[in-house]
């Protein structure tokens, strides 16, 4: 009879102890990733939701505000006129523009309140109120650009050392296109002929979108002229004094490379 050999399984011990570190490390590092997962999520929350509505409930309330405080203006001003000050609103446009009672006779209306129009206010202080119908816009519009006092609250911001609204020159204005309120979300959906309304404490001064520049250079200073023009693209903008208005933002969107312009001409001014 043949001897039947018996195979004697070989059984290897694994560490114990080194599958309970692997898998510990593992859980560990799963946790971590989830963590900053969450962590970013939240960010992006807060970045697209929280600051734009943030902004969005303070530039309305600060539009009603400035909207209440015109009013009262005028009702002391038509209160306490008598027969000199009848027009209310247009006494207050003399003395801003130096004029006296007689200032008025020799020249029209409208063009007394195109040189009536506001001096610079102080550093980042909301002083008008930009309306776009066609992008059931209204936010208020402060002086200066900074982001912290003006753009991050939702607030459009004017270009120092660029004309006041209804001047002769540019009254050039920057927005968010993206976070913190974007007032200027979907400027590059205005065509020519659209309104854009300045209300003022005085006045509404009414510009009609003319032209576009769909993408220039952030540093392209020509669009923020008295006479706007690229410089980068000089056969966009214009070649004549004027009175216009300029809208800048960031494009595309959430990046700040290139900047949007659109650019409008001063066609009606109003009083309050």
């Amino acid at each position: 009879m043949r001897a039947v050999r018996e195979r004697i399984p070989v059984v290897v011990q694994r560490n114990a102890r080194g599958r309970r570190i692997a898998a510990r490390g593992l859980w560990t590092g799963a946790e971590v990733v989830m963590t900053l997962g969450v962590i970013l999520l939240l960010l992006v929350v807060h970045q697209l939701w929280w600051t734009n509505r943030q902004a969005r409930v303070g530039a309305e309330h600060k539009v009603e505000a400035l909207e209440r405080e015109w009013r009262q203006s005028q009702g002391h001003a038509a209160g306490g006129g008598g027969g000199e000050e009848g027009e209310g609103a247009g006494a207050g446009d003399r003395a801003a523009s130096g004029r006296g009672a007689d200032g008025r006779a020799s020249g029209g209306r409208s063009s007394e309140r195109r040189d009536a129009a506001p001096s610079a206010p102080r550093w980042d202080q909301a002083y008008a109120v930009i309306r776009i119908p066609r992008l059931g816009l209204a936010a208020p519009v402060a002086q200066g650009i900074s982001k912290a006092g003006v753009l991050d609250k939702g607030y459009v911001g004017h270009y120092p050392r660029t004309a006041q609204p209804g001047r002769a020159g540019n009254f050039a204005l920057a927005g968010h296109r993206n976070t913190h309120g974007e007032p200027f979300r979907y400027i590059n959906r205005l065509r020519r002929g659209d309104r854009i309304d300045i209300e003022t404490r005085d006045a509404v001064y009414t510009y009609t979108v003319d032209k576009t520049l769909a993408r220039t250079s952030a540093r392209d200073s020509g669009v923020i002229a008295a006479v706007p023009r690229s410089d980068v693209q000089p056969h966009a903008g214009y070649g004549a004094p004027g009175s216009y208005v300029t809208l800048t933002t960031c494009t595309p969107e959430f990046t700040s490379r290139y900047r949007l312009v659109v650019w409008g001409r001063l066609t009606g001014v109003r009083a309050r």
